[in-house]
Parts: C-alpha cells; sequence; structure tokens
C-alpha cells in the first residue's frame, strides 16, 4: 500500500482494472433488476484499486444501502480436505430448489498473489454456477485500503441489494480467513471430518469457538459409523467451550453431500439460529458491532498506508530495519524516530 505525503490515500493501482462507462445510476439500476452482466461490473467497480473507481463505488454502494440486510449471513470453513465447495454446492443447489437466490463468495486474506484456489472452487461448483438461482463470486484481496474486510464486505451488500436472501462466505484460506470472516457473517459453519480422535489433536480450540455449528462432512459409506462416533466426541468438548454467539448452543452435526443427508437439517439449524438470535436482540447487536468494526479496521488500515507510504519513512524506513535488525537501536527508539519523522512531514504539508 502506498500513501501520498497530503494526508490522502493514494490506492496500489499496479493492476489496472478496465470497466465499462457505466454512471452510479446505471450501476444502482443494474445491481437492483439483477442484471448479472451490470452485478459482476458493480462488484469490479468496488474491487477497483483506483481512487477515482472507489469514489464512485462508494456512491454505488450509499445508493443501495437501502436495499441490504435481507439476508442470512453463513461463513464456511473447514479443516482440509473437509470438502468446503462440494458442501457449498449441495446445500446451494438445495437452497435453489427451495427458492431462495444464493450468493457465495470465496475469501482468502492469506493470499495477495494467487488468491488461493478461487478458480479452482468456480470449476468445482459446476452445477452451481450454472443455476439461474444462484451467483459465485471470488473475493479479491489485493492488500490495498480495507483489503479482504472492505471488499468482501462491500460485495455482499451488492448481492443483497441484486436480491440474494443466502450469502456463503467461503474462506479458502486458514488461520487469519476464519476470523475474517467470522468478523462479517451472522452465522459461523465450520466443516470437520470423520476420526475425531485424530482431528481433534490438529484443531485449534480458538477455531472451534468462534463456530456456531460444527458440521461433520463426508458422513456416507464406511465413514457413516465413525462419522456418528465424530459427533458425539466434537459434543463432548463443545460442552466445555465459550459458546461463540451468546444464548446459543453450538453443536455438532454431520451431512453428506453425495447422499444428500443432513444437508436440509443443517438449514434447519440455521433457521433456528436466526429465529433464537433476532428474539433475543443478539443477531442485530452483532451486525451493529460488525459495522464499528469494519469502520475502525478501515481508519487502522488508512493509517497505516498513510504512514508507510510517507515518502520520508519510506525513505530511512530500511536504515531504521537495519539498526533494529542488528541491535544498534531498540525498536521503541526506531518507532519513535520513524513517528517523530512522520509528524515533521505532515506539518510541513
Amino acid at each position: 500500500m502506498s500513501a501520498g505525503g497530503d494526508g490522502k490515500h493514494s490506492l496500489n493501482v499496479s493492476s489496472k482494472v478496465r470497466l465499462p462507462r457505466l454512471s452510479v445510476d446505471q450501476y444502482v439500476k443494474g445491481v437492483r433488476e439483477n442484471n448479472r452482466t451490470v452485478l459482476a461490473q458493480a462488484i469490479t467497480l468496488v474491487e477497483s484499486n483506483s481512487a477515482a473507481h472507489m469514489e464512485m463505488a462508494q456512491e454505488v454502494i450509499r445508493q443501495l444501502l437501502p436495499h441490504t440486510g435481507n439476508s442470512i449471513r453463513i461463513g464456511v470453513s473447514g479443516v482440509p480436505g473437509a470438502g468446503k465447495s462440494t458442501f457449498i454446492e449441495a446445500f446451494g443447489t438445495m437452497l435453489c430448489d427451495k427458492g431462495h437466490r444464493v450468493a457465495v463468495l470465496a475469501v482468502d486474506p492469506s493470499s495477495t498473489v494467487t488468491r488461493g484456489s478461487i478458480l479452482g472452487d468456480k470449476t468445482r461448483m459446476e452445477l452451481l454456477s450454472r443455476n439461474p438461482q444462484a451467483f459465485i463470486r471470488p473475493s479479491a484481496t489485493g492488500g490495498t485500503l480495507g483489503g479482504v474486510n472492505r471488499k468482501t464486505r462491500e460485495t455482499m451488500l451488492i448481492c443483497e441489494a441484486a436480491g440474494y436472501d443466502v450469502i456463503l462466505v467461503e474462506t479458502v484460506g486458514v488461520g487469519q480467513s476464519e476470523t475474517t470472516v467470522r468478523s462479517m457473517v451472522d452465522f459461523f459453519l465450520l466443516l470437520m471430518l470423520t476420526g475425531a480422535g485424530d482431528e481433534l489433536q490438529g484443531i485449534k480450540k480458538g477455531i472451534m469457538e468462534i463456530a456456531d455449528a460444527l458440521l461433520i462432512h463426508k458422513a456416507d459409506g464406511e465413514n457413516r459409523t465413525r462419522a456418528l462416533i465424530a459427533k458425539g466426541e466434537y459434543n463432548r468438548v463443545l460442552h466445555y467451550l465459550q459458546p461463540a454467539t451468546a444464548g446459543w448452543e453450538t453443536k455438532a452435526y454431520m451431512c453428506s453431500s453425495v447422499t444428500g443427508e443432513g444437508i436440509p437439517e443443517i438449514w434447519d439449524v440455521i433457521g433456528q439460529f436466526r429465529e433464537t438470535t433476532m428474539k433475543s436482540g443478539g443477531f442485530e447487536a452483532r451486525r451493529k458491532a460488525q459495522l464499528l468494526d469494519w469502520m475502525h479496521s478501515m481508519a487502522q488500515d488508512y493509517l497505516r498506508a498513510t504512514f508507510f507510504g510517507n515518502p520520508q519513512v519510506a525513505q530511512l524506513l530500511p536504515t531504521i530495519e537495519q539498526a533494529v535488525a542488528s541491535g544498534e537501536l531498540s525498536p521503541t527508539s526506531a518507532v519513535q524516530q520513524l513517528v517523530a519523522i512522520y509528524e515533521k512531514a505532515i506539518r510541513n504539508d
């Protein structure tokens, strides 16, 4: 990220985005009418790193805001090999068959170069991607102002304004991606595998603590018995963990995307979650807290960009880094020097 000395964020435009010359009104009208071409173009506008595109995108978002917030936002994560894309295709297809409109967003904040396995996800979700009731879109990160947090959230709002009432946010990476997605969804679903005794050793307690439900996937054939055992093991562990959502008890369930068993039941669980948290006020409280978290993270990203992008700071940074690495300068003294240089540069401007 870079920033000019004038205090305005100068975004990374290394990858220039060519967009059709649509007006704000045309973007808004196209999204509201669920014109899939305009919808895709509006998301590209939001993802663009161009300052001019960003300004227009914010006006589009502003006009679409009254038409957002009417979906259930579901985060889907899982251990490697758990079959997230297979599950999402089966789950999304079932929801489309029930009359819902489903948007799938893939997120990988850990990768700014390869963008994870997004293209592979679209290929694996071939059936769902052809469904007229579904919309699948990778969510770019790019390491720019707001990064995955801003772009995915705004893409989600655009999809809601287009009439998609179920938003599935799939984490492609691991680690950071789970907590990032947790901060922008209503319900967080963690996919697990059979053989709980083995998997429990490799699962961080923190990941289980942010889940609203654990779903043992691939519970078919010979795996079904093992899945039942795993379900019991996970439920015993969950009993001692703090629930991710106040007033809701996180439990383990099982399903198979091959046979379809358990897929409708997990949708019922999400429905119960929504009803319970709406009655308690937790649903609205979480969304308000997420908006404030979004605002604070954007402010932090902006300050980080302006600080490290300042020409004087950027010029001196390698020398100070070398002094810290060699032990000639303490990290605290280094920061004090950099801040003094930055504040002097700001005053002179």
